[in-house]
């Protein structure tokens, strides 16, 4: 589990793409001071295994489903990565719980200066839209955020500028693809209230028949 408060900003070293999955090596400093084989360090959002290290970088494995789902595969040398260790027992909940698991992409529609903010308007697919709530959570590339507006196509999120300066939001621009996490609240209920246990069969057979007057 993740906050959603970046540590630092990583950099992509080198890139080795298999088949369907890829070896990303990234540069960092902060992630690295107690990180140890088997750790999971959420890149841009996503959670991912270190299965190396050196002193000035790690590697972790990429799988199909990811670079599916992510913008991992869109990555190039020298990309600028949010990178976050796992949350810690005792550490403070600053931002919300983040599993790493990323539901889908949205798309940055409109950028917007708001006095010391900047506006962010991302479109999404409704499968995402609708676990959106106005004033919940939302992680966008691992970066815990507060919905302040939504709708049937879009919604808004306000950025301060220490985490425009912290986060390699300060890169993106319109037309630039960002992974979304959904508040997992919102699936657990609905998957709660729209599973139907499947029917038993019955067995024909004299214990049934009695069972039913017969």
């Amino acid at each position: 589990m993740f906050t959603g408060l970046i540590e630092e900003l990583g950099t992509i070293a080198a890139i080795q793409n298999g088949a369907k999955s890829s070896i990303l090596t990234i540069k960092a400093h902060e992630v690295l001071k107690d990180v140890k084989l088997g750790d999971s360090i959420a890149t841009n959002g996503v959670c991912l295994t270190v299965t190396s290290f050196s002193s000035t970088s790690f590697s972790v494995d990429v799988m199909p489903e990811t670079l599916r789902r992510s913008n991992l595969g869109q990555l190039k040398v020298g990309s600028i990565v949010n990178l976050e260790r796992a949350l810690r027992l005792g550490d403070r909940l600053g931002g919300h719980m983040v599993s790493g698991h990323i539901d889908g992409l949205g798309t940055i529609t409109h950028l917007e200066k708001d006095d010391n903010a900047i506006w962010y308007t991302l479109s999404a697919a409704p499968s995402i839209l609708k676990y959106i709530i106005e004033k919940g959570s939302v992680a966008l590339d691992g970066i815990s955020l507060t919905v302040a507006a939504v709708d049937h196509h879009t919604f808004r999120v306000s950025i301060i500028p220490h985490t425009l300066a912290m986060t390699s939001l300060k890169s993106k621009h319109v037309g630039d693809a960002i992974n979304i996490e959904c508040d997992a609240f919102g699936k657990y209920v609905e998957r709660i209230t729209q599973f139907n246990e499947p029917a038993k069969k019955q067995t024909l057979d004299l214990a049934f028949l009695k069972e039913h007057g017969f």
